[in-house]
């Protein structure tokens, strides 16, 4: 047996049902942490991302008074999402195939609410380009990995973990080392691409950016979760700027 179940939501427009937003009053949505000159330090190519998306941007978002409600719209849709989800594990559970089934949880991207003064995806700072990845099953372990990985290993880790005959080329590596112990190292970063020359790579304590006009960004991740300060310009760094270059 194999099943892809796709759900669409959180995507704009985020609709849900009038339930999943009566659990979440808007008093009591908590805006995500963002910083009023958040693109001081951000090259200007940065914008070219996301010039003309329809997504309105964090000033429109402000002056309407819509940031509150947009972020409420987004987090009573991902509450329905996570619902959906339970209602297809709960049957699977209840199947005789139950205990013997590989689940795979994941999403495509990330999404803005307002940090990096926009809304939606189309970025190559962590908000978007971090995304859900949980295993569970046959020949998996508990924990949590805090190594980055691709989307691109979740073939090459399938293949193993149905033991099927591995496949040569795949730019994906297997996650196996990190399902079986979660505290395994892994040698390779995480490349994100969008767009033609602009590539943002993520190391277990780092994301550089560059862009296409060789503009770039670093932020120390354990130290500034938020990315609120680029060190790219910083000399004292230039061993860490080399390596990921």
């Amino acid at each position: 047996l194999f099943l892809a179940v796709g759900f669409r939501l959180p995507h704009v427009p985020n609709y849900a049902s009038a339930k999943w937003f009566d659990r979440l009053p808007e008093t009591s949505v908590r805006l995500p942490p963002i910083k009023a000159d958040d693109r001081a330090d951000v090259p200007p190519f940065a914008w070219y991302l996301h010039w003309k998306l329809p997504e309105p941007r964090l000033d429109w978002m402000e002056k309407t008074g819509q940031l509150r409600p947009f972020v409420r719209a987004y987090l009573a849709s991902t509450s329905y999402v996570d619902s959906e989800v339970g209602r297809v594990l709960a049957a699977l559970a209840a199947s005789p195939r139950g205990r013997r089934t590989i689940v795979v949880l994941w999403s495509d991207h990330g999404y803005h609410l307002g940090e990096k003064a926009i809304t939606g995806k189309n970025s190559l700072w962590e908000r978007s380009t971090r995304v859900p990845l949980i295993f569970a099953g046959p020949g998996i372990a508990r924990g949590v990995s805090r190594q980055p990985v691709e989307l691109l290993d979740l073939y090459p880790t399938l293949v193993e973990l149905a033991r099927l005959p591995p496949v040569a080329g795949l730019e994906g590596h297997s996650l196996m080392p990190q399902l079986r112990d979660a505290r395994a190292p892994r040698p390779w970063p995480a490349i994100t691409t969008h767009n033609q020359g602009n590539h943002a790579i993520r190391t277990a304590q780092w994301r550089f950016i560059r862009y296409a006009d060789g503009s770039e960004e670093l932020y120390d991740m354990r130290r500034d979760p938020h990315e609120w300060t680029n060190l790219a310009s910083e000399a004292r760094y230039k061993t860490v700027l080399d390596e990921h270059r």
